[in-house]
């Protein structure tokens, strides 16, 4: 049969609704799929299917999020039991914070050593989709890579989902090695992004398989809204900021390998590379979006490495046609390795990541709204904020027209601490507070990153607070008072800063 090169498989060839029954209540299911990328597109669904009218719960964990309404239609028809490491599903989302579903926000790159660590987590089924099968059994995977290699270590039974729609050609794409479980874990050799370790299919025990299904569905495409004034701004400051790095000496125009986050802002920023003084750049991240390519075009990038390519409808159609010109610049990693905290050390990346909101000393959350409903997940921006060569966390600094002030006097909720931080960005300015101590991060904040129309509320909260003394001055009954007010009043503006000058 087309794609399949392991002959014992083809009396394995099901539909999907049939392999779905493979599927047992209580089932631990490892799925490929990173940030809509490679995801199980007729498997997955059908358990969605299945729930309507059986008991039917399961747990689920992916690379990162899925694609289409899969992580929908699994929460809202009760399939879901317990969610992770990420997720970025509406949907979902709801079900998560009203307690229908458990949710275990993990870093993305922490994920394969838990499931190797703690031998009681087994995976009852994984479900891999693949853009063919070699003669050995072995798994070609499609955009993305994630949790794949561990899951089916793992996974008492492997579901092959063979997806057509891409071309035969990604073989070679992939760079795939199981890491030894810890501790005396062997060195991970990557020395530079474009260095390869491992093997370009996964690698499984034949004999798990137990169904192959055929698809013929592209990944749901991305959906990045064009470069506005405000993300044009925080990508101009952070290409400043650069350029002093590199007048400075500290860098050369050529950077260090950069990461880059997810959506509309990570979108932008790197955009802005494409018409600035870098050259000869190069990625090390965890996903390949639109402005990737849009580099290679330009000839400002030289060579990417990620676990998963994420791109529009467009940005696919353009890829896909003619696949052979970027596939030379190109590797798809395990999440464990491109992720991992010694490869990103080695490398010193630049990670830029998006935040929720920070504070006057440099705290960030960027998972949760006012401190307790949960948005996607902290992914692997932790990976990258605490290991690399530089650390930026941008965001606007003021939304939903003004009622939202995105710097505050205590982050609602931490994910990287000050300590993690290197640079905060809004499109009002940038604040390097490498350095800095808790004092001196917070008048310099204030100053560069907040909106003028919080400018002074914030500097009198400041103020008030340094006059109660300590190291980082808070004053504890009003920390969360911006939070609170937005709650009950629906705007963060309060009418005791309200004449206060700066």
């Amino acid at each position: 049969m087309e794609r399949v090169g392991y002959a014992p498989y083809i009396e394995k060839i099901q539909s999907a609704d049939n392999a779905a029954l493979l599927i047992k209540n209580n089932d631990i299911l490892g799925v490929s799929g990173f940030t809509k990328a490679g995801d199980s597109k007729a498997v997955l669904p059908m358990v969605a299917e299945r729930a309507l009218y059986e008991d039917l719960k399961v747990t689920v964990l992916s690379g990162a999020s899925l694609g289409y309404d899969t992580d929908a239609n699994l929460a809202k028809n009760g399939a879901l039991h317990k969610r992770m490491p990420f997720q970025a599903d509406a949907t979902l989302r709801k079900h998560i914070n009203n307690h229908d579903v458990l949710y275990v926000d993990q870093h993305l790159g922490q994920t394969a050593d838990m499931l190797q660590n703690i031998d009681t987590f087994k995976i009852d089924v994984a479900i891999i989709e693949a853009v063919s099968i070699t003669k050995e059994g072995y798994i070609v995977p499609t955009t993305s890579v994630g949790n794949s290699p561990i899951f089916t270590d793992k996974a008492d039974k492997i579901i092959i989902e063979i997806n057509t729609s891409f071309p035969e050609s990604f073989l070679g794409l992939h760079d795939i090695k199981i890491l030894k479980k810890q501790p005396n874990r062997d060195i991970i050799p990557v020395l530079k992004s474009d260095t390869r370790i491992g093997a370009p299919f996964i690698t499984i025990d034949p004999n798990k398989v137990v169904a192959i299904v055929y698809t013929h569905k592209p990944d749901a495409p991305a959906v990045i809204s064009d470069p506005d004034e405000k993300t044009t701004a925080i990508s101009n400051h952070i290409l400043e900021f650069l350029g002093k790095e590199v007048d400075e000496g500290r860098l050369t125009e050529s950077l260090l390998p950069l990461q880059a986050g997810i959506g509309k802002t990570a979108n932008a920023i790197l955009a802005g590379f494409a018409t600035s003084r870098f050259k000869d750049l190069t990625m090390y991240s965890e996903v390949l979006q639109d402005s990737t390519f849009d580099l290679f075009d330009s000839g400002k990038l030289l060579f990417a490495s990620a676990s998963s390519i994420t791109v529009t409808q467009a940005c696919s159609d353009k890829i896909f046609k003619d696949f052979e010109t970027y596939k030379s610049k190109l590797v798809l990693r395990p999440q464990n390795i491109s992720n991992a905290a010694e490869v990103i050390s080695r490398l010193g990346i630049i990670g830029i990541n998006t935040a929720i909101e920070f504070d006057i000393y440099g705290n960030v959350n960027s998972t949760h709204i006012t401190g307790t409903k949960m948005m996607n997940g902290i992914g692997g921006s932790g990976d990258f904020a605490r290991n690399g060569y530089l650390s930026i966390f941008a965001c606007p600094s003021m939304s939903k027209g003004g009622s939202i002030s995105h710097i505050v006097p205590m982050v609602s909720h931490t994910d990287h601490t000050e300590h993690d931080v290197d640079v905060l960005v809004t499109e009002q300015g940038l604040a390097d507070v490498r350095g800095l101590a808790p004092i001196e991060r917070a008048r310099l904040i204030i100053n560069n990153c907040v909106h003028p129309d919080y400018r002074a509320q914030l500097s009198s909260y400041f103020e008030e607070a340094y006059r109660l003394g300590g190291q980082t001055p808070h004053i504890l009954k009003e920390a969360f008072s911006w939070h609170t007010q937005l709650k009950t009043k629906g705007t963060m503006h309060i009418n005791k800063y309200a004449n206060c000058d700066v």
